[in-house]
């Protein structure tokens, strides 16, 4: 039976997609957005959002923006929220609030009207470092890189020798190096505990490295990919702190949107969280070579040797729970998708804010 679903931050680049995927199986799709200036340029609705969406415009936090958006909706997916990790180390207000803040005015909402389901965008940040294996085999959860620096990137056990990345499950301890994760964290830990005790079903979706066309190439606290891609266009190299051997896990943005619409109905979603990647790795300083390639182009990575206050070593996903419970696999290989993000930013044109952004955080001692 179709309902009304309402995506929350629906105007970017994970809820377009979403919304799309919703429509194509009959669904009525309502977004809430508040189309920030960072992410959207000052456009009045983003020409990827489907026509047959009905965009609220409007702030999370804004009690009566969410009011009129919930009316008549059966479930929501829950997207709205302020993204990056460097930037939530400076702009602490504004992360706490649009994250933590925003995620309590619509559960407050919630409670006096009640809908289905709440799926929630959480994400892999909260683990902080990812699990590693020691050289005795034991499986380490928390691991101390508080100073990294040159020639000490990698973490290490307590007599300096090295541990291997493991890919990462949802049992691992959060460990929360960043504003941005702490929020992230509220968000998940919210709908989980206030959908059961109001009668709502509640998941939670750790997000690993989104990719793929749509992402917004001129803001500097974007995904990586999208980051490189917008350096690229100009010609300029991509900027990659430590020694480029941090790795991460790359999911595609049209698998994301399936892994949000499945967990929207499977019966076994509610109560979990759930991580959404490929469970594959590769190194940033790689990503930034081959995606170099595709394009085009005989520019290398610039290796900034810094580190950010804030950025972890290794974490890719065990992507063996959401395989097993909600039968979701990521399908898209990480070359494919590439051939695909070169082919929509060839057509793009991006402002490089990166050096901008790389001064915030020298100038507040960030990078070191």
């Amino acid at each position: 039976m179709a309902e009304t679903i309402l995506i929350t931050g629906g105007a970017g680049f994970i809820g377009r997609r979403v919304a799309r995927l919703l429509l194509e199986r009959g669904d009525r799709v309502r977004v809430l957005d508040s189309l920030v200036e960072q992410v959207h340029g000052g456009v009045e609705r983003p020409a990827e959002l489907p026509a047959e969406v009905d965009l609220h415009v409007g702030d999370v936090r804004d009690e009566n923006a969410v009011v009129a958006a919930l009316r008549g909706v059966d479930a929501v997916i829950h997207l709205a929220a302020e993204v990056g990790v460097g930037q939530s180390m400076y702009e602490v207000d504004r992360y706490v609030s649009g994250n933590d803040y925003g995620t309590a005015v619509l559960l407050q909402q919630l409670i006096q009207k009640p809908v289905r389901r709440i799926v929630t965008a959480s994400s892999m940040s909260i683990y902080g470092e990812g699990l590693y294996r020691a050289v005795d085999g034991a499986v380490l959860e928390t691991v101390d890189r508080r100073r990294p620096g040159p020639g000490a990137w990698e973490p290490t056990d307590a007599d300096g020798r090295p541990l291997a990345p493991l890919p990462t499950p949802e049992w691992k301890r959060p460990d929360l190096v960043s504003v941005y994760a702490l929020g992230k964290y509220v968000q998940e830990r919210l709908t989980l505990t206030l959908a059961p005790a109001y009668g709502m079903e509640g998941v939670a979706l750790r997000l690993f490295n989104v990719y793929g066309p749509g992402q917004a190439l001129s803001n500097p606290y974007t995904g990586v990919l999208a980051i490189f891609a917008g350096r690229l266009l100009n010609k300029q190299r991509p900027l990659v702190f430590e020694d480029g051997g941090q790795r991460r896990d790359f999911v595609y943005v049209d698998d994301v949107a399936r892994a949000f619409v499945t967990a929207l109905d499977h019966p076994d979603a509610p109560g979990n969280v759930f991580n959404v990647g490929a469970g594959n790795s590769v190194s940033v300083a790689e990503v930034g070579e081959r995606l170099a390639r595709a394009m085009g182009l005989d520019i290398a990575p610039e290796i900034t040797g810094q580190a950010r206050a804030g950025d972890i070593r290794h974490c890719f996903s065990d992507a063996s729970r959401a395989r097993d419970v909600l039968g979701f696999t990521a399908r898209r290989d990480f070359d494919e998708g590439l051939v695909e993000l070169v082919e929509w930013v060839a057509r793009q044109s991006a402002e490089d804010r990166v050096q901008d952004a790389r001064r915030e955080l020298q100038t507040r001692g960030l990078v070191a």
